[in-house]
């Protein structure tokens, strides 16, 4: 018995001690999950993440790209001057036939007597065609309607062309002195005019005119008083490709007109167009102040071009004003503006006749090329509504 005892105690002993360690090892085999796994998952993305990126290398290119197309942006290509010729006299037509219709209207009545012919006279006169020129202009239709007659509209239509050609004169040289010969250096304009005519806007437009025929230019800003007039000539050379030469704000207008021709003749440019201050002609000290302008640019070389800017609206106004310009530099050419917005289209005949010089530029509108070079025959046809 005792031996038997012996024997089981010892077999319970183990039982019990291998009971007790399987019962641990199964609470342990939970413990251990797999979480060093989850780690491996982000370390994907992380390396996503430059592979996303690779695409963008280019990118630098692209901003290269985008400049180089916006670049000839800054700059315009205008219209030639044929091409806008065609537009100008269709404009020039619908403004300015109130003079032709009137004219038309009286030389095609039945009978031509006195009082009729001091309508036409008085119609002239309205229209800005001045007295002396008004005067010869009806003696000479007297004559030719005497011995020729005027039977119908055509007939009045034809003497009316004849003799308002003769006005205009056609035969005046009305080309711009605008480039020299080969090795000669640059032509200078300078262009001077009162306040209020357009005078800058009218410089810019000039090179506008002179790039479309294919030359370079050279813009001097020697309106010093007004700062506004550096900035808008500034902004015209820049939309043509010119480079504009200015001082500071209140400085010298000789020493700006000055340095612009020597910038010309630099770099070798066809012309060089000097915008001088607006000044009233009624001003003695600014009218020589003017003529100092052109003297000093002369100390470099001399001025190929005085273009004098006169607005069509103010009349014979415009005429005075005219006078007293032609008396401090010599006027080699009238531009008229705003010539689309009066019907007093004689004030082409009377200050031509008054300086002896000719019209050589028109204005017809606010547009950047809406400036042509003057055409006698097709402005005479335009008064006749033809």
């Amino acid at each position: 018995m005792q031996t038997l005892l012996e024997i089981l105690i010892p077999i319970v002993v183990l039982v019990g001690i291998g009971g007790a360690f399987f019962v641990r090892t199964t609470r342990r085999r939970p413990v251990p999950p797999p979480t060093p796994m989850p780690p491996s998952r982000p370390t994907l993305v992380k390396r996503a993440a430059p592979t996303a990126q690779a695409p963008a290398a280019p990118a630098p290119t692209e901003p290269e790209t985008a400049e180089s197309v916006l670049e000839p942006d800054l700059t315009e290509t205008p219209e030639p001057a044929a091409g806008r010729l065609v537009r100008l006299r269709a404009r020039l037509a619908r403004s300015e036939s109130t003079l032709g219709r009137g004219l038309l209207a009286l030389l095609s009545r039945d009978t031509l007597d006195d009082e009729t012919w001091q309508e036409v006279e008085d119609l002239l006169l309205t229209a800005d065609v001045g007295v002396s020129a008004s005067n010869e202009l009806v003696d000479s239709l007297k004559t030719k309607a005497k011995v020729l007659g005027t039977r119908s509209a055509a007939d009045a239509r034809a003497l009316l062309r004849e003799g308002l050609l003769e006005l205009v004169d056609p035969d005046l040289d009305r080309s711009l002195a605008t480039q020299r010969p080969p090795g000669e250096g640059p032509a200078i304009v300078l262009v001077v005019g009162v306040n209020g005519t357009g005078k800058t806007t009218t410089c810019g437009k000039i090179a506008r005119l002179l790039v479309a025929e294919g030359r370079t230019v050279v813009l001097g800003a020697a309106d010093t008083f007004r700062a506004a007039a550096a900035d808008q000539l500034e902004t015209w050379g820049r939309r043509v490709g010119a480079q504009t030469v200015r001082g500071p704000e209140g400085g010298d207008p000789a020493s700006v007109a000055f340095d612009a021709v020597k910038t010309g003749i630099d770099l070798g440019v066809d012309t060089v167009l000097v915008d001088t201050a607006g000044r009233l002609h009624t001003k003695a000290g600014l009218m020589d102040e003017l003529g100092k302008v052109k003297r000093v640019i002369e100390k470099q070389t001399p001025v190929d071009e005085v273009l004098l800017v006169l607005d069509a609206t103010t009349g014979q106004n415009g005429l005075v004003q005219a006078r007293v310009f032609a008396e401090v530099v010599d006027i080699t050419g009238v531009v008229l503006t705003k010539l689309d917005g009066t019907a007093k289209g004689g004030i082409v005949i009377s200050v031509q006749r008054e300086l002896g010089v000719p019209v050589k530029l028109v204005g017809l509108g606010e547009g950047a090329d809406d400036l042509a070079p003057f055409e006698p025959e097709a402005f005479v046809d335009a008064l006749l509504g033809s």
